[in-house]
């Protein structure tokens, strides 16, 4: 009975360190997947895609990031030790090994993989390159001045695999959006890297905050304002209503919010205005669902 309830205590030990380790306490990381994804999805499909395209890409955006999570940790075990935010990570610290790690994260991709299967062949193919920018954005950390812009497009790739899904080919439009969403990354990952700009400079890490040094505030602002002006094409293309224009003037709104958050460089500043990202993606894509319902309905 003893070693009943130890192996017990143990495994619930070892869970919630699993769910640590995917950030399952964190939900803005997979949000700031998941608007731009669903946006593309109704978009492609102009209005709701379906309850099997929305379950697919709604879990798979979570599976994939907590995958991410995982072979981020172990890529950055020797780095994240250095950092305050970071040094208690479960791989870091030791808690969770490097092969339990990539063990989940091997069987969530595997997770994510299966739900693509439901779709089209082409949607398929495209994973393939998703995964492998999702891996090589750890790495890329140690050679790229800006490795912000892997990371924007791989956290964009739900948006050419939406449209596929949904239209069977990955049109123009789904390849301006990405490269609109690849600068709302560079803007809220850059404000996430600030936090830590201290400890990167000392160990070496490359990152945008730095490259960008002092120019940071006001780049990041530009970001803001490429990704909103070029997802305000949208409309143009699809015949939206005014609406969407409203989202745009609201997410701008809120992107200079961010801008005051940050002016200070404060590490509670900017990483408060990285962890509300997530709404000013969400403020897109309601205005996105609801202008694609009223177009339906005054057909």
């Amino acid at each position: 009975m003893t070693l009943r309830v130890t192996w017990r205590a143990t495994w619930l030990v070892k869970f919630k360190l699993y769910l640590q380790l995917i950030r399952w306490d964190r939900p803005a990381g997979w949000l700031l997947l998941l608007w731009p994804t669903l946006s593309a999805l109704w978009i492609a499909a102009g209005g709701f895609p379906g309850w099997h395209l929305l379950s697919v890409f709604t879990l798979g955006t979570i599976l994939m990031r907590s995958a991410g999570c995982c072979i981020n940790d172990v890529a950055d075990r020797d780095f994240d030790k250095y950092v305050k935010r970071t040094a208690g990570r479960p791989v870091t610290s030791g808690q969770v090994s490097v092969q339990e790690a990539l063990t989940l994260g091997a069987l969530l991709a595997l997770l994510a993989f299966g739900l693509v299967l439901t779709t089209h062949a082409a949607t398929v193919a495209w994973s393939f390159a998703a995964l492998g920018i999702s891996i090589a954005y750890p790495y890329a950390k140690r050679f790229v001045a800006m490795p912000q812009a892997v990371l924007g497009v791989a956290f964009s790739f739900g948006i050419p695999m939406a449209f596929s899904a949904v239209q069977g080919v990955v049109p123009a439009l789904a390849w301006l959006l990405l490269l609109g969403n690849l600068f709302w990354v560079l803007a809220y990952d850059t404000e996430y890297a600030m936090v830590d700009r201290d400890d990167d400079l000392k160990i070496g890490i490359k990152t945008s905050a730095i490259a960008l040094g002092r120019f940071d505030v006001a780049a990041i602002l530009g970001f803001y304002a490429t990704y909103l002006s070029i997802w305000a094409q949208v409309p143009i293309n699809s015949n939206y209503t005014a609406i969407y224009y409203i989202a745009i003037g609201l997410a701008a709104l809120q992107a200079i919010w961010h801008g005051r958050l940050i002016w200070s460089r404060s590490r509670e500043g900017c990483f408060k205005a990285f962890r509300l990202n997530h709404w000013l993606g969400f403020t897109l894509f309601a205005g996105i669902a609801a202008s694609a319902a009223i177009t339906q309905f005054a057909h």
